[in-house]
């Protein structure tokens, strides 16, 4: 047996990578292109040697430094050819290979020009929109003015009709009265500030402006007719135009100075109107020539940056590589004589020969008279986890990882989760006409798969393509459930030929009343379709769902086990296999197995015996009759058997495994103190510290009882816990059935019972809705959870230690914009 296993075939995904700890020592002037060389094939994980080195006390930090002004340079590059709505062309620019110093001269070249470019177009733009609002300002104000005018001729003749002449109605009089009455002789007169305004203020500006002259102004305002570009934000903004008539220089004072709060630009109107009209014409004629040299500096500009945006991506990745290279040099050390560096890092045994062919690459390319050592060290600490994935399995990997990293070479979950965890899910989600639409949905992202990876997607979207190939599985899974069941859309369907069953007499129409009776061969395939709508529909979907969940629970409980025996006969621990797995597998298989093969039985022999009561009063009265509870001959005396190695399987994972630990460890403990014996104190006084460390190395009896005695019990209570945690199959799978049969029976039929169309097509709506959002969508999510839930804590707790560390090498191919 143990032959037959040994020459089984290895397996890609069963173990990790095989690493090995290299380290490499590359002379200063090829270390650039090495490291570069390194990157490209991306098959090493280096090990920062200078830890205990802030990033500014590192060797290459200048060089770093400069990259990092380049990355903001080039994003500032990108942000304006975005603002400018440049697009990259799609055809490649043939161009030589810059040089970094060349391609930091052309940046600094660019961002110099293009900043004064831009200040210049702020200044231009800002002087536009003065004159712009110049211009507006002096066509609405010239209205108010010329009404105010008016009315002050009106009241002027009024006021000589009047017999009032005396000076006290100067003193009650308005302030637009005052200042037109040709009789006034107030030095002050009536004052007018004009200017414009952002629309949002202008409530809180004119409340503002009668709080601080006491109501002593008039407020005017009128919607400019044109909205002005924000210089900052280059957002279009409405504004409003106003006038406040006012009278004294205090007053000035206080509403030029809210006009500033306020950010509102004040411009001197004429009161002529010949004035008015010149100026006016003036502005109109630099508003057209600014137009001009804006639309020229824009022409410039874009030309300016058009000759950088199709060279923006290779320059972008170029300075991305070139910082890697840097930060990478920087995790090597320096030797004696400063002329090495000195690396150290995994790779895995596979890419040792291509590594030493693209080191020996970099030594010839780089002129170097002494080449790269290569050569490989013994490392203590455990090497990293690496798994060679493609796009079929690497999701599922994921779903792993995201439980815990895979220890280095223990046995790979992911391996059974491709084909295992699609087929919980489909049990759960058991309609082959959900199967059906979960299956397009898969195959519409397998169909646009080049397209899809190329795009930025949303997150949400991003997880669902990511996922493409289990949603594939999961569909095809769940359309073979859905056979088996036969539920489509909870409907049944007589798909493999007619039923087993017909009504009990040829004068039956309703046979979920009257009854059934068999008369046939059962049903080739899956469920009759004849036991939906019967009146022992739910008890018999149930004891078949459950039944069904807890073969598949043991069955994969014991496939964990099984894992956790060549878990340890890899590892060559015989301990593991002696004192954990064969009493954990006799264990659950005395209790649960036992159950099984109960529950098989009663399927092939019809019986109607009751197991619950075999269970319980196995343990309760093991050597009482069983009755019509006997399943087969020999019942009684198995159960014993199988209760006392129950009982028995307890202790043997619980003491034997501590003590002879405990053994182990004291006779390697005196074996090296005669060793020590037979050295002289020379030797003894040489190697301090590697003699007395294990001379003084202690084993922790109890730490290491309490751990086992943990185990133990955690064992013993989760093969109860986790064979009822299956039956979580069985309770999805009905409450999917339910609510499949709920939305068909109470709104689709339903609606279909009106010789009504809107009520059929509202129904149908509704329908489609409610299959669509809750039994495909959240339903699924559900069902997508708890199959999680049963790798990750019934299946993978037995066998699983999910301690390690991912294998994460320098590559190009995995640095992204975040990289910047």
């Amino acid at each position: 047996m143990e032959q037959f296993i040994d020459n089984l075939p290895s397996m890609d995904l069963m173990r990790s990578e095989k690493m090995t700890f290299v380290q490499l020592i590359i002379p200063v002037e090829s270390a650039h292109r090495a490291i570069s060389y390194l990157g490209e094939l991306g098959l090493l994980q280096f090990r920062d040697l200078n830890a205990d080195k802030s990033p500014f006390q590192r060797t290459f930090v200048n060089q770093v430094k400069r990259c990092a002004e380049m990355s903001r340079k080039l994003r500032f590059f990108k942000d304006q050819i975005s603002k400018a709505g440049l697009l990259s062309s799609s055809r490649t620019v043939l161009e030589p290979d810059i040089d970094l110093e060349d391609l930091e001269m052309q940046l600094a070249e660019h961002e110099h020009e293009l900043i004064e470019m831009n200040s210049n177009s702020d200044k231009l733009r800002q002087s536009y929109n003065e004159l712009l609002e110049f211009k507006i300002v002096l066509q609405q104000a010239c209205g108010f003015l010329v009404s105010s005018h008016n009315l002050a001729l009106s009241d002027e003749r009024e006021l000589q009709e009047n017999v009032f002449s005396n000076d006290a109605y100067v003193e009650t009089a308005s302030l637009l009265e005052q200042e037109m009455r040709p009789q006034s002789s107030n030095p002050s007169g009536l004052r007018f500030i004009s200017g414009i305004i952002c629309k949002s203020k202008v409530l809180r500006f004119e409340r503002m402006l009668f709080r601080a002259t006491r109501g002593n102004m008039l407020f005017n305002q009128a919607p400019a007719d044109e909205e002005i570009m924000d210089p900052v934000s280059t957002e279009m903004i409405e504004k409003t135009v106003f006038v406040v008539f006012f009278s004294g220089e205090q007053a000035r004072t206080k509403i030029l100075k809210i006009c500033e709060a306020f950010s509102a630009n004040c411009y001197p109107v004429p009161e002529d109107i010949s004035k008015q009209r010149q100026i006016t014409r003036e502005v109109s004629s630099r508003l057209t020539d600014l137009e001009a040299t804006l639309e020229a500096g824009i022409r410039h500009r874009n030309k300016a940056l058009a000759s950088v945006v199709d060279h923006l991506a290779k320059w972008m990745n170029m300075v991305r590589r070139e910082k890697a290279v840097y930060d990478t040099l920087n995790m090597l050390n320096f030797d004696v004589t400063k002329k090495c560096l000195v690396g150290e890092g995994w790779c895995p045994l596979l890419a040792k020969t291509q590594m030493q062919e693209a080191l020996q690459r970099a030594t010839f390319d780089s002129n170097s008279q002494v080449g790269i050592i290569f050569h490989p060290l013994e490392a203590v600490e455990s090497p990293p986890t690496y798994f060679r994935t493609n796009t079929f399995t690497n999701p599922y990997q994921e779903i792993v990882d995201a439980y815990g990293v895979a220890r280095y070479q223990e046995a790979n979950p992911a391996v059974y989760t491709t084909i295992i965890f699609p087929f919980l899910f489909a049990l759960m989600f058991g309609d082959w006409g959900h199967g059906i639409c979960l299956l397009l949905g898969a195959l519409v992202l397998i169909a646009r798969e080049n397209k899809l990876s190329t795009q930025k997607l949303g997150s949400f979207m991003e997880m669902l393509f990511g996922g493409r190939y289990v949603l594939l599985l999961m569909a095809l899974f769940s359309i073979y459930c859905g056979l088996i069941y036969n539920e489509f859309f909870s409907v049944p369907f007589h798909i493999f030929g007619a039923s087993a069953y017909k009504c009990r007499d040829s004068s039956c129409r309703d046979a979920h009343t009257i009854g059934l009776v068999k008369y046939q061969d059962p049903y080739p395939f899956g469920v009759d379709p004849s036991w939906r709508g019967s009146r022992s529909e739910l008890p018999f979907l149930n004891s078949l769902k459950m039944k069904m969940s807890i073969l598949f629970g043991v069955a994969h409980m014991n496939l964990g086990i099984i894992l956790s025996y060549f878990n340890a006969r890899f590892f060559g621990s015989s301990l593991d296999i002696r004192y954990q797995f064969v009493p954990q597998i006799i264990f659950l298989n005395s209790l649960f197995g036992y159950l099984s093969l109960l529950i098989i039985i009663k399927w092939c022999t019809g019986s109607q015996a009751d197991l619950y009561h075999v269970m319980i009063y196995m343990f309760l009265s093991p050597t009482d009759n069983l009755g019509e509870n006997q399943l087969f001959w020999g019942q009684k005396p198995l159960q014993i058997v199988l209760l006392l190695l129950a009982v028995i399987a307890v202790p043997w994972m619980l003491f034997p495994k501590p003590f002879i630990l405990k053994k182990l460890h004291t006779e390697r403990f005196q074996g090296r103190n005669y060793g020590l014996l037979n050295t002289s104190e020379v030797d003894i006084e040489a190697e301090p510290d590697s003699a007395r460390q294990h001379h003084h190395e202690e084993f922790n009896f109890s730490e290491v009882f309490v751990h086992q005695m943990i185990h133990a019990i955690e064992f013993v209570l989760g093969s109860v816990s986790n064979t009822a945690s299956y039956l979580r199959l069985w309770a999805l799978s009905l409450a999917h059935s339910e609510l499949s049969t709920v939305f068909y029976e109470k709104v689709l039929l339903l609606a279909w019972g009106y010789d009504n169309l809107v009520i059929r097509l509202v129904g149908l709506t509704v329908f489609s809705f409610a299959t669509a959002f809750i039994l495909l969508m959240m339903e699924s999510l559900s069902a997508f959870l708890h199959a999680l839930r049963l790798h990750w804590v019934e299946f993978q707790n037995k066998f699983y230690h999910g301690d390690g560390y991912k294998f994460r090498p320098f590559s190009f191919a995995s640095l992204t914009e975040d990289d910047d």
